[in-house]
């Protein structure tokens, strides 16, 4: 396993973000990720107030299945019937991937609006915690007496075949989890940049992981710890 995994595994095991680069050819992005489980309102602070993307939870396929959740294409395509325009914007054309990872956006029932740092944090810790109980079993009825939908974290689900089918942050965010021997719920969000206005560079994300005492992964490096691990 190459250093800077082990170096990974620490750093979510002891609730710290890592740095994930999918690769030049896909996204060219960078998330910020840390286990859902340990989440809490200033470690979404700081993924909001260094990262700046979309706070998700990448969850492994088999909670995914386990909560009941669908792809969100799956549900526009059977709404697509009734409301036209959902055929009309139908996600076909993307650039990077044949399919979007989305699923449903939640809010915990005991949040208030569901999107300030308190509340986005119990949301994502709960999903986290759930989330171990449901590698194991279904979980449909405890899901949905835990969150509501539509809210303001938005799920993700990993292609089933993890890294062998799909290579994006939701699914390098799974396995790297699996690695770490971590329930795989992980709370991931685009770093970008304010100057430039796009995504932030390769070479600043290492900068800051390196300022904050973390490494910056690359997906190649997670690709080769998970051929040894599977």
């Amino acid at each position: 396993m190459d250093a800077d995994v082990s170096v990974a595994i620490r750093a979510l095991k002891d609730g710290r973000f890592v740095l994930i680069h999918d690769s030049e050819g896909r996204e060219n992005e960078v998330d910020l990720a840390v286990l859902a489980d340990r989440v809490s309102p200033a470690t979404v602070a700081q993924m909001r107030r260094d990262a700046g993307g979309l706070i998700c939870v990448a969850l492994h396929p088999r909670i995914a299945d386990n909560f009941g959740l669908p792809y969100l294409m799956e549900i526009y395509d059977i709404a697509s019937s009734r409301f036209e325009v959902l055929k009309k914007a139908r996600a076909d054309d993307l650039p990077y991937d044949e399919r979007s990872a989305f699923s449903l956006s939640v809010n915990h029932r005991k949040t208030y609006t569901g999107i300030t740092d308190t509340d986005r944090a119990l949301t994502i810790r709960r999903l986290g915690e759930l989330g171990r109980e449901a590698m194991k079993r279904s979980m449909v009825d405890e899901f949905g007496r835990e969150f509501r939908t539509p809210g303001h974290v938005h799920l993700l689900r990993a292609a089933d075949g993890l890294l062998g089918v799909r290579r994006g942050h939701t699914e390098l965010a799974v396995a790297l989890a699996l690695l770490a021997d971590e329930t795989p719920a992980v709370a991931i969000c685009e770093m970008l940049d304010h100057q430039t206005h796009g995504a932030l560079s390769v070479e600043q994300a290492d900068e800051y992981a390196r300022r904050v005492g973390t490494v910056l992964l690359s997906g190649e490096s997670i690709q080769r710890a998970w051929e040894g691990y599977s």
